[in-house]
């Protein structure tokens, strides 16, 4: 499995039936003359011009020769519903939508070719973040915009990960999945929350671009569209663009950091603009829970993942605080133990903490197109 970032690229070598990984990494620092490589949680210098060589480079280190397959994530794939195999074709339409995602695709892409070349003739299969959101109905994907610009429409990304937890809560509930109505939290330096029901998303709070939705690292999340106007006319484009991905969200409202362990130690030396990010950040999750319960008419399980999601407990417990009276109730202790049930016995939805698999995730898709055909 391979999902290739700008900079970095993480792989893991995965056996899908046991579904189990037999090695995982990533090399960071793509481009860079300080490049190195974490294999199975020992870091090493590997020199990395390029994706290309990042990944011959890895493949020796982690003495990887053969492979039966290889999947990889794509973050933006369109209308695409489900996983591809890549040919010329397919390869064509992840470039025609870089502009949908310029910050993912070009990378993603030069994955697929480093894998290509370095693996002829192996089958490669495309996983796309898109592809789970694509069953949103028309009232959740549409903007209120003219016909005119209809293309300008909600994709929701990091379908992987809640299309992954949401098949792992119906292992941890023994409830088909087909029965349940869920909403996944994938909380780190980017943050989303899915509405799934019956398997299926039917609203997601990311949108045309990953921008849209929860406060995240460095991006605001929800924003009037009149400040993104008057942002670009004080800024130009580029100027408002980075402003929104790379100096908003947590960064911009501490002026301190966009890790929320940093904000939290801030805070409690006293830090009142680390105190404001970490509450705002949670408040807008509150905001989403209680939107997609009203979506879905109610839950049977709220499920937490990511970085943030799967070991911040305050972020947690005060995410989920007033919300009571909607059946919601956790359990402090296992909360801050981290358990997989986090809910009080006699709360009436389940709360669910659920670390998220991606690369296995990509690899049993993989295995299931292949299989299939």
């Amino acid at each position: 499995m391979l999902n290739a970032g700008s900079s970095s690229l993480k792989f893991a070598l995965t056996e899908p039936e046991a579904r189990r990984h037999l090695l995982r990494g990533r090399v960071e620092r793509i481009g860079e003359r300080e490049a190195f490589l974490v294999l199975n949680g020992r870091r090493q210098p590997l020199p990395a011009k390029d994706h290309e060589e990042a990944l011959n480079g890895a493949l020796k280190a982690a003495r990887i020769e053969a492979v039966d397959a290889v999947g990889h994530r794509v973050v933006h794939g369109g209308t695409i519903t489900v996983p591809q195999r890549v040919d010329e074709a397919l390869i064509a339409t992840i470039r025609d939508l870089i502009p949908f995602a310029p910050l993912h695709n070009p990378a993603n892409l030069a994955g697929i070719l480093a894998a290509k070349k370095r693996f002829p003739g192996v089958p490669q299969v495309a996983v796309f973040d898109t592809a789970f959101h694509q069953t949103m109905p028309e009232v959740a994907y549409r903007y209120a915009l003219p016909a005119s610009a209809s293309r300008y429409r909600r994709f929701g990304f990091h379908g992987i990960s809640h299309a992954y937890v949401a098949e792992e809560a119906a292992r941890a509930l023994d409830k088909p999945l087909e029965s349940l109505r869920l909403i996944t939290l994938h909380l780190g330096n980017g943050a989303s929350a899915t509405a799934i029901k019956g398997g299926k998303s039917v609203d997601t709070s990311m949108g045309y671009t990953p921008l849209e939705g929860l406060v995240m690292g460095t991006r605001p999340g929800d924003l009037d569209p009149g400040v993104v106007l008057a942002l670009a006319r004080e800024l130009g484009v580029e100027g408002a663009e980075r402003l929104l991905n790379k100096e908003s969200g947590l960064l911009g409202l501490s002026g301190l950091s966009n890790d929320l362990r940093d904000l939290h130690q801030a805070a409690k030396a006293g830090d009142v603009k680390a105190r404001l990010a970490l509450f705002v950040y949670a408040y807008r999750i509150k905001k989403y829970v209680g939107a997609y319960l009203a979506v879905l008419g109610g839950a049977e399980g709220i499920v937490f993942t990511g970085g943030v999601g799967e070991n911040d407990p305050w972020v947690r417990a005060q995410a989920l605080s007033g919300l009571e009276a909607l059946g919601i109730r956790l359990d402090p202790k296992k909360n801050a133990a981290g358990a997989r049930f986090i809910h009080a016995p006699d709360s009436q939805v389940r709360v669910l903490v659920i670390p998220t698999d991606e690369e296995l995730k990509i690899a049993l898709e993989t295995y299931r197109l292949l299989k299939e055909r």
